[in-house]
C-alpha cells in the first residue's frame, strides 16, 4: 500500500537514479505498483511531492531543536542559530537530493516556489522566537519594523540555503561560518543600536519643547 513516506522514497531514488522526474504520474505509479489514483490521494503533482520532502526537513528540524533540555534556557538568536545549524546538519544525508530539487526550480533571487510549504513553517517558528525576544527585551520592538523581523531572517536563510548548495569545503565548515555571521549579524539589527538612542531623544525633544528651547536658541 502507497504511502506519503513509499512515494517521496520512490520519487528521491528515481530523480537521483535517472537525473529528471517522471514522465508521467501513470509511468511512475506503473513501476511503483500502485494506480495513479494512489498517488494522487497523496500529492497532486510531483513537485508537490518535493514541497514535501522540504517541508519535513523543516518539521523535523523544529521538533529537534524544541526537544533540547536547554531549549527554553535559549535566547531567540541561540534558537534560531540551532534551527540553521540543525536543518544544515539534517540536510548532509539528503544533499544530492536537495541540491537537484533547488537548482531545478532556482528563479534568480527570489526563493524556489518548491520551498513554499519550508517557508510556512519557518515563518512560524520564527514568529515564536522573536515574539519571545520582544517580550523579553532581547529586541527591539519597532513600530512598523518589529513585523518584518521574521522577512529579514527568511532572507538570512535563502542565503545561507543558496550558499550551502555551492559550498566545496570539508564538513561544509564554510556554511557554518555563513550561518555563525549571517544570523548574528541579523540579530545585531534586530537589537538596539545608537540610531534608536538618537530617534528616542529626538521624541523626548519634540515632547519636551523642541531644540531650540532646550538649547536656548
Amino acid at each position: 500500500m502507497a504511502t506519503t513516506e513509499s512515494i517521496q522514497a520512490a520519487y528521491i531514488d528515481y530523480v537521483l537514479t535517472e537525473g529528471h522526474e517522471p514522465k508521467s504520474v501513470y509511468l511512475f505509479a506503473k513501476n511503483n505498483d500502485m494506480t495513479e489514483e494512489e498517488f494522487y490521494r497523496f500529492f497532486g503533482s510531483f513537485e508537490a511531492v518535493e514541497q514535501n520532502v522540504w517541508a519535513e526537513f523543516a518539521r523535523k528540524t523544529v521538533t529537534e531543536v524544541k526537544s533540547q533540555d536547554i531549549w527554553a534556557q535559549y535566547s531567540s538568536r541561540e534558537k534560531a542559530l540551532s534551527f540553521f545549524y540543525s536543518f544544515f546538519e539534517l540536510l548532509k544525508s539528503s544533499r544530492s537530493f536537495a541540491i537537484y530539487s533547488y537548482r531545478k526550480h532556482a528563479r534568480g533571487l527570489a526563493a524556489p516556489r518548491v520551498l513554499d510549504n519550508l517557508k510556512t513553517i519557518f515563518e512560524s517558528f520564527a514568529d515564536e522566537i522573536l515574539r519571545d525576544g520582544l517580550e523579553t527585551g532581547e529586541l527591539t520592538d519597532r513600530k512598523f519594523f518589529s513585523s518584518r523581523y521574521k522577512d529579514a531572517l527568511w532572507i538570512q536563510f535563502g542565503f545561507v540555503l543558496k550558499f550551502w548548495v555551492g559550498d566545496n569545503s570539508a564538513a561544509f565548515e564554510k556554511t557554518d561560518e555563513a550561518i555563525e555571521k549571517g544570523v548574528n549579524v541579523t540579530f545585531d539589527l534586530f537589537q538596539r543600536s545608537p540610531i534608536d538612542n538618537l530617534l528616542d531623544y529626538g521624541k523626548f525633544l519634540a515632547k519636551n519643547g523642541g531644540f531650540k528651547e532646550k538649547m536656548g536658541f
